[in-house]
């Protein structure tokens, strides 16, 4: 799919803009400040984005004008949803986004139909998964998840893969001033939100702001599954110092999160 001189829904593609980063960050502000024709500006300019995107999802017998409508919705949310604050580049968040409504859009209307029971095995797999993840802070076996629903684990596969969308992970998706953007920087769960994301960069920024001793207390009851008793014998204090420490620890990340 040849998209560099084409056009495309109306739009010369050979003739996009590009923005420089500061002229992106400019545009950005005045966009917070409610100027419309800034954010016309910025989604012109990065039009080329949602045309990097669709071209990872050649070959698939899509016409490029339904996919660039499609992207263009995805770019649009990305731009809704960031925030400048967390100092991340607008092209790394809005590339998962764009990618997503692409994927949802090719799933929804693809010939090969999946039955809406296996999709909804897979919906419920993937929410049984994220809910072990926050439980035990483990990433879990297939056959616990299975043993969660009460069916056989191969039914968990199947049903996983009826919705997954195969691309390679090593593939440049997108070059922001030299920068590649690739799909296995971009892994995210299609069973999450977008906001997931971020958030994991709130909480990042949380655990930074605990002591020593309290990061290694909410590791290990949040991200190892530990009881208080077992982090008090590894941390050498009392069940009830733990308490008392993690309590403190997390209304601590409550403020930055």
């Amino acid at each position: 799919m040849a998209l560099n001189k084409v056009e495309i829904c109306g739009v010369d593609t050979g003739s996009l803009p590009r923005l420089s980063h500061k002229k992106s960050m400019e545009l950005l502000e005045r966009i917070k400040g409610g100027d419309d024709s800034a954010r016309e500006e910025f989604l012109t300019g990065n039009l080329r984005l949602v045309l990097s995107v669709i071209q990872r999802f050649s070959g698939r017998g899509e016409q490029p004008d339904d996919l660039f409508q499609v992207g263009c919705v995805g770019l649009i949310k990305a731009l809704d949803n960031f925030d400048t604050s967390h100092n991340v580049r607008f092209s790394t968040y809005a590339v998962p986004m764009i990618i997503g409504e692409i994927r949802r859009y090719l799933r929804d209307n693809s010939s090969v139909r999946v039955t809406r029971s296996m999709r909804d095995t897979a919906y419920r797999a993937l929410q049984v998964r994220n809910a072990l993840i926050e439980k035990n802070g483990l990433e879990p076996r297939l056959s616990e998840v299975a043993k969660e629903l009460g069916i056989p684990e191969s039914e968990v596969v199947f049903a996983l893969d009826a919705i997954s969308d195969p691309i390679s992970l090593n593939e440049p998706i997108y070059g922001d001033d030299g920068d590649a953007v690739y799909i296995e920087d971009q892994i995210r769960d299609e069973g999450a939100n977008d906001e997931l994301w971020l958030d994991s960069i709130a909480l990042s920024e949380g655990m930074n702001r605990l002591s020593e001793r309290e990061r290694r207390i909410v590791r290990l009851r949040y991200f190892h599954g530990r009881t208080q008793t077992e982090v008090a014998d590894q941390v050498g204090v009392s069940q009830a110092q733990v308490s008392r420490l993690e309590k403190a620890a997390l209304n601590k990340m409550k403020r930055y999160i």
